[in-house]
């Protein structure tokens, strides 16, 4: 069994190459959105042209950066979805609502501090982890039926 994985959420962090690092030798893909903030925020204005209301420079990129994201989910059979400890991602809450909306098994990765906030996002989950190396560990299970040492 192949699982294609996205990797959706917080990228202030390394926690996809923990991921990805960790999978090593799995029968698994993975997939991710643009990790570059600043082009993640300027794709729109960059490609499309200016707009003097950041609304605008917004809704440009949010709309761009949406194209990739709808693929990347949709064509999941996982998705990971990180909420990290110093920013409100909105958008990874988003993505983690379209992924369940979609039947995909969904995997969300956040510390004991949004266990509250993220509570109906984690009734959707399939697996609720607290780090990345739980995650890895998931997928093992799931791929071959190892349980960790």
């Amino acid at each position: 069994m192949t699982l294609k994985v996205y990797l959706s959420g917080e990228i202030h962090t390394d926690w996809r190459e923990q991921i990805v690092e960790g999978s090593a030798g799995l029968d698994v893909s993975f997939q991710s959105p643009v990790t570059d903030h600043a082009a993640s925020d300027d794709c729109g204005v960059r490609i499309l042209g200016a707009e003097p209301d950041k609304f605008w420079h917004d809704a440009k990129g949010a709309k761009l950066n949406a194209i990739r994201t709808r693929k990347g989910i949709e064509d999941s059979d996982v998705v990971v979805v990180r909420f990290g400890e110093k920013y409100k991602q909105w958008n990874a809450a988003f993505d983690a609502g379209y992924a369940a909306a979609l039947g995909k098994s969904l995997i969300v990765l956040h510390g004991p501090e949004h266990q509250h906030a993220l509570k109906e996002v984690d009734a959707a989950a399939l697996v609720v982890a607290e780090d990345p190396k739980q995650v890895v560990q998931a997928l093992r299970y799931v791929l071959t039926g190892a349980l960790p040492d």
